[in-house]
């Protein structure tokens, strides 16, 4: 029982260590500007308070419904969600300490099931079957934000869960700025590496402003 309490504790106080939205969130429009080699695509996001999303300017429907896909994996990340109400009812077990100081945790319980690392109060290690995919995330770089850290540079890998085949690999790098009392993503870097080689994709999201409160 000491060991799957004390797992729990690190991935707990890992997990209240991310960098999430708080309960007063106004929402948030932006610019966006899409580079892939001589494609360029420009559109105008926004998230809601209630964490709805609005994508519009997009001359393609399939780029305006992948940067909607995009917008909605950032509120994953940046919405707030108890640690209890996220994983209340999961099991956690301690796994080896790798030799970066970073612990494996596994998790049993969890609809998606999942292995993780925590190194420093940062959760630095995800890998995780979501249907036929496995995602395992490597976390190289994060921001210290003061009030939680945000990952700014992470390798993605996607395969086949049942074969283990490569399906995509992603090398991205994220920076982040500070509007009001909130921190938004304004550059993302996504480096796809494939057969081909490497393709590079660059969002640029310029005039962030948050939402005025709808007057009752």
């Amino acid at each position: 029982m000491t060991e799957l309490k004390s797992a729990c504790e690190l991935f707990k106080a890992a997990y209240k260590n991310r960098y999430t939205w708080d309960e007063n969130f106004p929402g948030y429009s932006a610019d966006i500007e899409i580079k892939q080699g001589n494609e360029l695509y420009t559109g105008i996001v926004r998230i809601n308070s209630n964490f709805t999303v609005e994508v519009s300017g997009f001359g393609e429907e399939k780029v305006q419904e992948s940067i909607h896909n995009q917008m909605q994996d950032l509120i994953t990340h940046r919405k707030r969600t108890s640690f209890e109400k996220a994983h209340g009812k999961n099991q956690f077990n301690l796994g080896e300490t790798d030799a970066t100081g970073a612990v494996a945790i596994s998790i049993n319980g969890s609809a998606m099931g999942a292995n993780y690392k925590v190194r420093d109060t940062e959760i630095c290690y995800v890998r995780r079957v979501m249907g036929s995919i496995a995602l395992t995330i490597n976390v190289k770089e994060s921001l210290d934000t003061g009030e939680g850290y945000i990952p700014s540079d992470y390798h993605a890998i996607f395969r086949n869960a049942q074969t283990g085949e490569l399906l995509a690999e992603r090398e991205l790098q994220d920076t982040f700025e500070k509007v009001g009392d909130y921190y938004f993503l304004t550059h993302q870097v996504v480096h796809s590496i494939g057969e081909e080689g490497k393709t590079t994709t660059e969002f640029n999201f310029s005039n962030v402003r948050l939402l005025e409160p709808a007057v009752v």
